[in-house]
């Protein structure tokens, strides 16, 4: 199976749903998403005064529980979709949001202390120019979260079911997330995610699982 995932048609894509997003995945993970976002962000353990990137912030849930959970970090959200920026700065505050490309940051070398990326690197064209970016602009020592779904099982089977039909329903237009849920197919398992960020430059630190193994983080260092 291939997907279609050319940047204009992505940036597009998520500029459309923007404005039923935050309610739609409340609404297809029963809330479960937030829950895992902030136990993703506390595994990090980041310090006062840290530089932190949330690559593809979207609607900037990452980065609320970043800046919630440590308020004293140095946090950027970084997006190309403008709907969904103007989304995430009405949630936050204290967060520098930016919209620009995960392929192309504009950031000097080894800026950050952490850098997370959620639900989004699966939509990207070129991954292994965006993983080389995630290196470019982490500090050494700096580490890399990665949260997306996990093993294809039963738990990941009910989302490809009922995400079309709540969308249907809520959005009025099921074929954004027709889109989200071939991505999903498609993009590698988490072990397969570890051996390409290995031979991306980075060690491997930490792997949790959520929901029975349909989602799951992994924490890299430089």
């Amino acid at each position: 199976m291939t997907v279609f995932k050319a940047p204009e048609y992505i940036q597009d894509l998520f500029n459309k749903i923007a404005c039923k997003y935050d309610f739609l995945n409340n609404c297809i993970s029963f809330g479960l998403h937030k829950i895992v976002k902030k136990d993703c962000v506390k595994l990090l353990e980041i310090p006062p005064h840290a530089k932190v990137l949330d690559a593809c912030t979207g609607t900037g849930d990452i980065a609320f529980f970043i800046k919630k959970i440590q308020p004293l970090a140095d946090v950027t959200g970084v997006d190309f979709s403008e709907n969904m920026l103007l989304l995430a700065e009405k949630k936050l505050q204290g967060v520098k949001l930016l919209k620009g490309d995960i392929t192309n940051l504009e950031f000097e070398d080894n800026t950050f202390d952490f850098l997370t990326i959620g639900f989004g690197l699966r939509n990207i064209s070129n991954p292994e120019k965006a993983l080389k970016e995630i290196y470019r602009v982490l500090k050494p020592g700096g580490k890399f979260l990665h949260l997306d779904f996990g093993r294809k099982n039963l738990a990941g089977k009910f989302f490809e079911i009922f995400t079309p039909v709540a969308a249907k329903i809520f959005l009025k237009n099921a074929e954004p997330y027709k889109y989200l849920i071939k991505s999903k197919r498609v993009f590698p398992e988490p072990q397969e995610l570890i051996s390409d960020f290995e031979k991306s430059g980075f060690e491997f630190k930490l792997r949790k699982d959520y929901v029975l193994g349909a989602i799951s983080v992994q924490i890299m260092k430089k």
